[in-house]
């Protein structure tokens, strides 16, 4: 009782007990934040380079096919019907894959398999409802193909 009677002014003694807080969590924050794990990069960081650039030319290939191209979901049906009327058949080879964003383990692909008007229908009934995005990649003349549209599977009480 003494001594905080004898302290006239309380500021001092206030602000040295501020400094001695911030300095104690500024010490604690980068303690704690020196010992979190970074995976910012990848161990392949330059395969990953190199096959994302081969991505962007597949995309970039891709557009003048893509003006006719399109990806449709039929609930009523459960079918997703790939249409790319422009590709010749007769020397085209790819996938469709269907990727599920939030769990890879329900990923499916399927061998693309257009018929002579361009179009592949794909069963869905087996995926579980929720978005998707329907990936389509083909090779054709020696050159890859890619283009994707995002698709929402609904089901019915009755499906």
């Amino acid at each position: 009782m003494k001594l905080l009677s004898k302290i006239q002014n309380p500021w001092p003694v206030g602000l040295v007990i501020f400094f001695i807080v911030f300095v104690t969590y500024i010490v604690g924050f980068v303690v704690y934040a020196s010992r979190q794990k970074m995976d910012l990069v990848r161990e392949d960081y330059y395969d990953q380079e190199i096959r994302f650039q081969k991505q962007i030319d597949r995309v970039q290939r891709s557009a003048p096919v893509l003006t006719d191209a399109d990806i449709q979901y039929d609930a009523t049906h459960d079918l997703v019907t790939v249409s790319i009327p422009s590709v010749k058949q007769n020397d085209i080879s790819g996938t469709v894959t269907f990727y599920r964003p939030s769990d890879a383990a329900l990923d499916n692909d399927v061998k693309l398999g257009l018929d002579e008007a361009g179009r592949q229908s794909v069963s869905v009934h087996s995926l579980r409802a929720g978005p998707w995005k329907v990936r389509v990649q083909w090779n054709s003349a020696g050159q890859e193909y890619f283009f994707e549209k995002p698709i929402v599977i609904k089901r019915t009480a009755s499906s």
